[in-house]
């Protein structure tokens, strides 16, 4: 078990045994304050992480309540297992079988939600004390998907910015390690998707049509078991630029991509 400490604030992470090319070195759940103490993303349903987690629970005073980033597995799945030792906490998420909907601004115990689709439509980074809690909207290393929902890349610019102007002092990721510079790393992820768009405009300008030919083009460098994961986000920029007329009717749009990678 890799536990994270932040130095100076009552906050503790614990990294799940759960690596893998989406997951990284594994899915980071944070736990906030004491008496009682909030957890955010529980993470997967693995035994010794969910002992870890109940156990540094009960050494800070109980459990206030779950914070979800988003109700993908690999961060929301160990939530009915922790509500077994700790019944009665209220679970927060932007949808699904939670008791708190989060909307963008709302408070969850000493939590601020802030409102960061595009990875995922239900998507929120989670404020407090300085610290921005991203889940999988800024990653400690890395870049994320965008999955092709209706304005998810737009979506996702907007929250990346509006994040950057509340002016966190540190980033706790939903994987990888911290990231002590949080505006340095906002603007790489903004660049990024910038330099994305530019190279699909430039492909799509010399002629390439097909998904291989814009796959090849932008996202070269992506290593063969995240093809999939690039084909997703390459239907995101391709909405894009589609929304905003300029994409060619016959530029190839990846399709049957999964709802949750």
């Amino acid at each position: 078990m890799t536990v994270i400490e932040v130095r100076d604030r009552d906050v503790v992470g614990l990294r799940a045994g759960n690596p893998g090319p989406f997951t990284l070195s594994g899915t980071n759940s944070w736990i906030v304050g004491r008496h009682p103490a909030w957890l955010i993303d529980p993470g997967p349903s693995l035994g010794p992480h969910v002992r870890a987690l109940s156990d540094e629970l009960e050494l800070r005073g109980g459990l206030g309540g779950i914070a979800l980033t988003h109700d993908h597995l690999d961060h929301g799945e160990a939530a009915p297992a922790i509500l077994r030792r700790f019944a009665g906490a209220p679970v927060a998420g932007g949808r699904g079988a939670v008791d708190v909907v989060l909307s963008d601004g709302a408070a969850f115990g000493p939590l601020e939600a802030i409102a960061t689709p595009g990875h995922a439509q239900d998507h929120f980074a989670f404020l407090h004390d300085g610290i921005a809690f991203t889940g999988d909207a800024v990653l400690g290393e890395g870049s994320v998907f965008v999955a092709p929902d209706p304005g998810a890349l737009a979506d996702y610019l907007s929250g990346l910015r509006a994040l950057r102007e509340r002016k966190p002092e540190l980033i706790c990721p939903g994987h990888g390690p911290l990231v002590p510079d949080p505006d340095a790393r906002i603007k790489q992820y903004l660049a990024h998707r910038a330099d994305r768009e530019r190279q699909l405009l430039d492909a799509i300008a010399s002629g390439a049509r097909s998904v291989d030919e814009l796959l090849d083009a932008a996202w070269g460098d992506a290593p063969a078991e995240l093809r999939m994961a690039a084909t997703v986000t390459l239907a995101a920029h391709l909405d894009k630029l589609a929304d905003e007329h300029r994409l060619p009717a016959d530029v190839e749009r990846p399709a049957g991509w999964p709802a949750h990678v």
